[in-house]
């Protein structure tokens, strides 16, 4: 007569699977984010592809593009250089549509809508897979406050290397008022587009944008020599220079 499980058995068994799941369950999670973040760097690679075709036509401009100043005039605001409508209502984010984002047409294998085609045109390479957004934008205005989704917020996860930590008349790639890149010391260290938490310790504040996991920020980044790395980390503090990167040409 076969002999049947006895209690003590079945709770053994039952520890047994409990104890695999408990290892499996982390390492399927770290899986997700390497794959992820596998994602958001090939989309960076994307977005140079499309940079070194619009540098051949604007021999040393980077894609950039001027909006409004909420004191008035105007300047080259970073986000700008791609990707969809935003919905913060300042710089031009919601009224400067994929039409007038100057990488656009350098990277979409479709036309590109005008910024008066209703709707709002998704543009997945400026979409990062891990986009969380920010838990503090320093927008002190009920509503924007914060977001879930920098690509929903300013219309792309990324953003280009137009000024340093220090402050946003510390032009770093791109002069103040828009023109020609300056000589890069170093290629291969400075970057060109990252992914919008390079800049979460602006000015020595911290705008929560800890994408992979808590406590951690790390970047995404497209150097101007057109390799990229993920998951880079960027270090507390006003810090433009590290071992991995470094904001200034």
């Amino acid at each position: 007569m076969p002999r049947a499980f006895t209690l003590i058995e079945l709770l053994v068994v039952i520890a047994i699977i409990a104890i695999l799941i408990g290892l499996l369950v982390p390492a399927l999670g770290q899986a997700r984010l390497t794959a992820k973040a596998t994602v958001e760097a090939t989309r960076l690679q994307q977005l140079g592809v499309g940079v070194a075709g619009y540098l051949n036509d604007y021999r040393d401009t980077l894609p950039q593009a001027l909006g409004p100043l909420p004191g008035g005039g105007e300047a080259v605001i970073g986000t700008l250089f791609g990707g969809k409508k935003g919905i913060l209502p300042f710089y031009g984010i919601d009224s400067i549509g994929p039409e007038r984002r100057p990488l656009n047409r350098y990277v979409s294998d479709q036309p590109v809508p005008p910024d008066t085609e209703g709707g709002n045109t998704e543009l997945v390479p400026f979409s990062s897979p891990v986009d969380r957004g920010s838990t503090s934008t320093g927008v002190p205005i009920p509503g924007f406050t914060s977001t879930t989704s920098m690509y929903t917020f300013v219309g792309s996860s990324f953003t280009l290397n137009d000024h340093s930590l220090s402050g946003e008349d510390d032009a770093t790639l791109v002069p103040l008022g828009g023109g020609r890149m300056p000589y890069v010391t170093n290629t291969a260290k400075t970057w060109l587009i990252g992914s919008q938490p390079i800049y979460n310790y602006q000015q020595g504040g911290d705008r929560g944008m800890a994408w992979f996991r808590p406590g951690q920020v790390e970047a995404g980044l497209l150097f101007v020599d057109l390799h990229a790395r993920a998951r880079v980390r960027v270090p507390v503090g006003v810090v433009n220079t590290t071992d991995d990167y470094t904001f200034l040409p």
